[in-house]
């Protein structure tokens, strides 16, 4: 197994990290898929590569195994047999043979391999169906398809692992398996070479009319000239969507990653009108940096073959000083416009943050604060925000209307001043007049290209951030898995030991903990009271590994962290945060539920949080909702009442089966009845708790 996914990386093109073999587990081969999930997790970590868990419905099956690759397909069946996929394809898919060969095979036979086993007992039962009810031959086939496309639409086909860089993996690497510097370099090339056929045509054009006739062969060449330019355009669209796709797909990924990276002490002070501010711009940021960066570069190519052209022409080289001057004059106007935008996207994001302050807590100002305040302070941002937009708007009017126009103004003025001091050849006339048309378009392209790079320079003082939280080190990955055995055992053995433990918020701050210490064994029942701000919660959170203390001793079955590893730990130590540090997603009632196990849930899985949500005396919610665990319950949990919420993430905790629960102030929201049943379904459940409350 090791070697298979050492030798699909490096078939693909990752940059692999040298790992030392580890021996595999001595039940790999006749283990179950949570052993071999585990195994191929651990490998793919050794050598700096993902590897994805997939499961598809029966229906997408198909279209699953047509577009994966590289990826590891487990064969159903007696023992651990794997098909190693390099790269899928609508009829033929590439497989890595045992002697490291790459095979080509027909997709049909990956599709029986994976799909026979649930296939087989129903296959005598179509047949017979298809018999009696007299289809024809050749259209039993499709018949049989559909027929079992319906009876198995339900099934889950997994064992499927889709192999691919790490999101925290260099982004030069990403961007080089991508093939970006190839689209780019391309992109470029092809550019140039419109500019040059563009160049010829007017050539071919200037040399018939100063002749006063065209020839034939001329004139085919200019034919033929416009004709190439044709597929060329079309390859550079087509080039054009590859990179805008690939590097899109590393930005979003990157981005997606860094934001679960941000240590949440970053965000904690900032409102949810920043946080939209954020998504906003890293949205933009792909487009602008794609359109606007392009944009600019091509017009400073332009800029160059208008300076080279101008050289040819009347004036020669001194013609072409004019131009330099007025790129510098360009400059000056840009960077004026530059330094109004950045002053102009701070009032922008301070008013847009108050704007969705007061929308989120409209209620609480409806219910409690007089009207005669709800609109201050508005007239003084909407001033500042008008003034702003007004001064930015007039620098870009001179650099959209003026900058074009006036070079157009001051080249040909130089043409004049030539023309009329210096009487010479009217073909070198024309070629300066080219040049200064060509110098004009690429000033105007510029200015275009420039106001988006000064978008990206904003959006990204937003999205930077979490682009580079991406990057950060990640702590030591859990060897428990190969190397170490967690489960509990002696009972005399603490399940979790903090001895002296001291934590504080600022570096030299007064320290919350000082000096804590305190023993979990398995089957413990433990309340933990005390007055607000005495730090209960803190330490909940530094021993669910939320929290990194600053001095001293925290194990895990007698491991430290950096052994255990952060996500081992948070596993097996589950805390319900406080009820305003909790959150209900935009999804369904299941998901909310069972987000710290495996997605999508198995069967016995949601038995299971039926059976809990029962205990908590959630009967009566599930009954209500109309599509019962499917229910979309609402941004925040909206559709939920706040004791049932409560109970929800009370069964959130339950539901990931960790050694030890830690439940902090989660029954202040309930009447007695509910926390009865509720303390009782955690006391039956949990196999070691801490419960935080208040006195």
């Amino acid at each position: 197994m090791s070697e298979a996914i050492e030798v699909l990386a490096q078939k693909a093109g990752f940059p692999l990290t040298p790992a030392k073999p580890h021996v595999p587990p001595d039940n790999l081969d006749h283990g179950d898929d949570s052993t071999i999930a585990e195994w191929i997790g651990f490998v793919s970590e050794r050598l700096s590569v993902e590897a994805e868990p997939i499961e598809s419905p029966y229906s997408e099956i198909e279209k699953m195994v047509r577009g994966a690759g590289p990826a590891l397909i487990r064969v159903p069946g007696p023992g651990a047999q794997f098909l190693i996929m390099l790269k899928g394809g609508q009829r033929r898919v590439s497989l890595i043979r045992p002697d490291i060969s790459v095979q080509r095979v027909r997709s049909e036979v990956i599709l029986d391999a994976l799909t026979h086993e649930l296939e087989a007992p129903l296959a005598g039962y179509v047949d017979q169906l298809m018999e009696r009810a007299g289809i024809a031959e050749d259209r039993r086939p499709r018949a049989r398809k559909a027929i079992l496309g319906e009876q198995l639409s339900m099934s889950r086909i997994g064992g499927c692992w889709l192999l691919r860089l790490p999101p925290d993996a260099p982004v030069m690497a990403h961007f080089r398996h991508a093939r970006i510097f190839r689209y780019l370099l391309a992109t470029v090339g092809l550019y140039i070479a419109g500019q040059i056929f563009m160049l010829a045509n007017w050539w071919i054009i200037g040399k018939g009319a100063f002749q006063g006739a065209f020839e034939w062969a001329w004139l085919m060449a200019w034919a033929l000239l416009l004709l190439t330019t044709i597929p060329f355009n079309i390859l550079g669209m087509w080039i054009d969507s590859l990179m805008s796709i690939g590097a899109g797909t590393v930005f979003k990924q990157r981005l997606l990653y860094g934001a679960m990276q941000l240590d949440p002490e970053e965000t904690r002070h900032q409102g949810a009108g920043q946080f939209l501010e954020r998504i906003m711009e890293s949205e933009s940021l792909n487009s602008l940096v794609l359109e606007g960066g392009f944009t600019a570069l091509f017009a400073i190519i332009q800029l160059f073959m208008a300076l080279g052209v101008l050289s040819m022409g009347r004036g020669g080289w001194l013609h072409a000083l004019p131009l330099l001057a007025w790129m510098f004059v360009t400059f000056i106007i840009s960077w004026r416009y530059y330094l109004l935008n950045r002053e102009w996207r701070k009032n922008y994001r301070e008013m847009t943050n108050d704007l969705v302050e007061r929308m989120v807590g409209h209620r609480t100002r409806l219910a409690q604060e007089d009207q005669k305040f709800w609109h201050e302070e508005e007239d003084q941002y909407l001033e500042r925000y008008l003034k702003l937009s007004e001064k930015m708007d007039n620098i870009g009017i001179y650099l959209s209307a003026f900058i074009s126009r006036g070079w157009m103004i001051v080249g040909i003025g130089g043409i004049a001043y030539v023309f009329v001091s210096e009487p010479g050849s009217q073909v070198k006339l024309a070629v300066s007049l080219g040049g200064i048309m060509l110098a004009s378009q690429a000033l105007s392209g510029f200015v275009s290209g420039f106001m988006s790079v000064v978008g990206v320079k904003m959006a990204w003082e937003q999205a930077g951030p979490i682009f580079r939280a991406a990057a950060r080190p990640r702590e030591n990955a859990s060897v428990i898995s190969s190397d170490i055995d967690m489960e509990p055992g002696d009972r005399r053995q603490p399940v979790l030991t903090a001895r002296d433990i001291i934590f504080r918020y600022r570096k030299h701050g007064r320290p919350v903990l000082r000096e804590c210490s305190l023993k979990i064994y398995q089957g413990d029942r433990m309340l933990l009271e005390g007055p607000s701000g005495g730090g209960k919660s803190t330490l909940a959170a530094i021993l669910a590994g939320l929290r990194v203390p600053e001095s001293g001793l925290l194990l895990l079955q007698g491991f430290d962290r950096q052994t255990v590893g952060s996500d081992e730990w948070r596993k097996r130590v589950v805390a319900a945060p406080q009820f305003h540090e909790n959150h209900v997603f935009a999804e369904t009632f299941s998901f909310n539920l069972l987000m710290g196990r495996q997605w999508p849930p198995l069967p016995e899985d949601i038995e299971e949080a039926e059976t809990v949500c029962r205990e908590l005396g959630l009967g009566e919610l599930l009954e209500r909702m109309p599509a019962g665990f499917q229910q979309m319950v609402g941004e925040s949990g909206w559709q939920l009442s706040h004791g049932e919420r409560s109970r929800l993430y009370i069964a959130r905790a339950l539901l990931q089966r960790a050694d030890i629960i830690i439940l902090d102030e989660s029954f202040a929201a309930l009447d007695p009845e509910n926390l009865y049943r509720a303390l009782r379904c955690v006391l039956n459940r949990a196999p070691a708790l801490v419960v935080i409350a208040h006195p």
